[in-house]
């Protein structure tokens, strides 16, 4: 396969964690890659991917109007729609919502988790569509299949995700574009030490490879698969109990895992 002949990956928060490992499985099988994120070290991870593949590096904050409309103009100029999309970029935000979380980290968490992936998925869906095939990837958590008290907004975020890119799979179903949403738990990556939950249960936990979620994430994506509940089986059972488990109880049993001090 000639350089020119790659298939084109986005994959966003593609500095670290599973975004950079969504990254690097595309690169092992024959994409060129464009690794979008906010801080600086994304121009490094582009540089250390697959040998032989060409990576290129977007430092732009997703979580702005301006930073997703960057991001998309370096996929357009490349004169082609992309063969994959991996809308992955996020963060948390950890504690009390109501007395201790600052609104400005609440509302970022927004626009980066939500906001900015509406906004990306609206503006490479369509270059899909016309070109008659693609997959989108979403990363949404496990989180999403129940609330998360001490991390409201951001269980709360990862729940749309899942619904929007259920939504999306059924719309898209005629266009030869796919949708599937990756659903990690607790994951080996910065995410805990950013949110600040180091001193609660989940932070403590044992935590998931990211390279192993990355490639399940990875897998069901190019099976087609509507979602995947990635990493450990623990996982698995979490999301398959939380059918038959009321709001009420699975919001007591996370927020004493999730509570500032839990760990102490």
């Amino acid at each position: 396969m000639t350089e020119q002949a790659r298939p084109l990956a986005v994959v966003t928060g593609a500095s670290s964690g599973i975004g950079r490992e969504l990254a690097a499985e595309f690169a092992r099988h024959g994409f060129e890659v464009i690794m979008a994120a906010e801080d600086a070290r994304i121009v490094d991870a582009a540089h250390a991917i697959v040998d032989g593949v060409d990576a290129t590096s977007v430092q732009a904050d997703l979580a702005t109007h301006d930073g997703v409309e960057e991001l998309y103009a370096v996929v357009r100029d490349t004169g082609r729609a992309p063969a994959a999309v991996a809308i992955n970029a996020g963060v948390g935000v950890a504690g009390d919502f109501a007395r201790d979380n600052d609104l400005d980290a609440e509302l970022n968490l927004v626009d980066l988790n939500v906001r900015s992936a509406v906004h990306l998925a609206r503006r490479v869906l369509p270059d899909m569509i016309q070109a008659g095939s693609g997959r989108l990837l979403l990363t949404s958590s496990v989180a999403a299949s129940g609330p998360g008290p001490y991390l409201a907004t951001y269980a709360a975020s990862k729940a749309f995700l899942y619904s929007f890119a259920e939504a999306l799979r059924q719309e898209l179903s005629d266009t030869g574009v796919t949708v599937t949403t990756l659903l990690p738990g607790p994951t080996e990556t910065e995410f805990f030490e950013r949110a600040g939950l180091q001193h609660t249960k989940l932070g403590q936990m044992d935590k998931d490879d990211p390279a192993q979620v990355a490639r399940e994430g990875f897998e069901a994506l190019m099976a087609g698969k509507d979602k995947v509940v990635a990493g450990s089986l623990k996982n698995k059972v979490e999301v398959a109990g939380s059918r038959v488990v009321p709001d009420t109880v699975k919001a007591k049993v996370q927020g004493k895992l999730t509570e500032p001090g839990s760990a102490d």
